[in-house]
């Protein structure tokens, strides 16, 4: 894929701001001053939100595909990106130039400063401009971390809700219980909208199946896609994830648009979507990646993994995992008897380390290593008489893999 040679002009760090210095702030008032400020571009665009925990990438994915293929017209957000910005922000599959993206950052500073955007919000709002003028017929809004305060919220035509699987992740932000985290994905279900949803935790049901008979909305229930339908996606839960988007496209023919059943199978069979269980190369060398930072992830992740000739000899796991995400849960829902793991820092952010996982996971201290980096466990790995079968698996932070995508590190072919 073309952004992982990233060159210096996609360098936007004078326009925006480290997240360390700005940072996140969940208000919606800032960034529905700024859309007012803007003309409210796209307030008659209708949008899918995409909310959720785990799998709203893989949803944003197989909808984008799929409007392609039907030859419909769609402005698509991601996040977060994993080498340039521009991955964030795409019509018909094709991401906005660096070149136009920095323009409109230059184009909108004194708003920015205004309102005092964070990094999330100033790229929506370029979204939302870029968008209009292109003339897009329909949206698809990846929320960021939230729901209820999300920036993609501020957008006041969502008819439709794509719900991905709701589980623990940025606790800080969101509430310590599975039920304080679903009550903020949820809340952006309002009164005549359409949500579509696969599993969920029992509690998440009842609490989503309440709002909505509350809000005088719909909830619409699907089951995992058949295993004769061919997804781009690799991953047995990515069933899950186009179920949602299939009841999402079936959803939009009460809007005007008709996407059959042959474009939805040509569409699923196509999507990419970079880092989430992905076999790659390292030096000509089998090497699988995945995204999965946080406990509902790495559960995922470990289930997968039962469908690997081999791994009950054991897997090699290379974790990096920031110092505020749950570090012991993810190595518990990861490890089993027979693995071995290695700790490495995610470059440019504080990490857990291999003494604290350790610590708090006495049962496998014996089986964690520390190492500076990825490539240094695998040039340890590639010394051995034969490369590890499975393959080595790197996980924990999608900003690890975006690092090895940058640098090069780790190839599609």
């Amino acid at each position: 894929m073309g952004f992982f040679n990233k060159s210096t002009k996609d360098d936007l760090s004078d326009l925006i701001p480290r997240f360390d210095q700005r940072g996140m702030n969940l208000e919606l008032g800032r960034m529905k001053k700024m859309l007012q400020a803007m003309g409210n571009p796209c307030k008659e665009i209708p949008a899918v939100q995409v909310v959720g925990t785990n799998g709203k990438g893989s949803i944003a994915s197989f909808l984008k595909s799929c409007f392609k293929v039907a030859g419909i017209r769609a402005g698509v957000t991601t996040s977060p990106h994993l080498v340039s910005w521009k991955e964030r922000i795409c019509i018909d599959g094709k991401m906005i130039s660096i070149e136009e993206l920095r323009t409109r950052l230059i184009s909108k500073q004194a708003l920015f400063e205004t309102y005092k955007l964070t990094p999330f919000e100033m790229l929506m709002s370029v979204a939302f401009d870029y968008f209009a003028d292109k003339q897009v017929e329909v949206l698809v809004l990846e929320a960021g971390l939230g729901g209820r305060l999300d920036a993609t919220t501020a957008h006041p035509y969502r008819p439709i809700i794509a719900m991905a699987s709701i589980g623990f992740d940025h606790c800080e932000y969101l509430g310590k219980s599975l039920r304080d985290i679903a009550i903020e994905k949820v809340d952006v279900l309002h009164s005549g909208g359409t949500l579509i949803s696969a599993y969920q935790q029992p509690e998440v049901v009842e609490l989503l199946e309440d709002i909505a008979k509350e809000r005088m909305a719909r909830i619409n229930w699907v089951d995992p896609i058949p295993r004769d339908w061919k997804l781009g996606l690799d991953g047995e839960f990515q069933r899950q994830n186009a179920a949602v988007a299939k009841g999402v496209l079936e959803a939009l023919s009460g809007l005007g648009w008709s996407v059959n059943e042959l474009k939805i199978r040509e569409g699923f069979a196509s999507a990419k979507w970079t880092a989430r269980l992905q076999s790659l190369k390292w030096r000509n060398l089998p090497l699988l990646v995945d995204g999965a930072h946080n406990p509902s992830a790495a559960e995922q992740l470990a289930k997968e993994r039962e469908n690997w000739a081999g791994q009950e000899s054991g897997v090699i796991w290379i974790l990096g995992i920031q110092a505020h995400k749950e570090g012991p849960q993810i190595v518990d829902n990861l490890i089993k008897s027979n693995d071995m793991v290695w700790i490495v820092p995610v470059p440019g952010h504080l990490s857990w380390t291999k003494t604290q996982l350790s610590d708090a996971c006495p049962e496998f201290s014996g089986q964690i290593f520390q190492a500076e980096g990825v490539e240094q466990v695998l040039l340890d790995l590639r010394m051995l008489n034969r490369w590890p079968s499975p393959a080595p698996v790197v996980t924990g932070s999608l900003y690890l893999l975006g690092d090895l995508f940058e640098n090069q590190i780790i190839t599609e072919d």
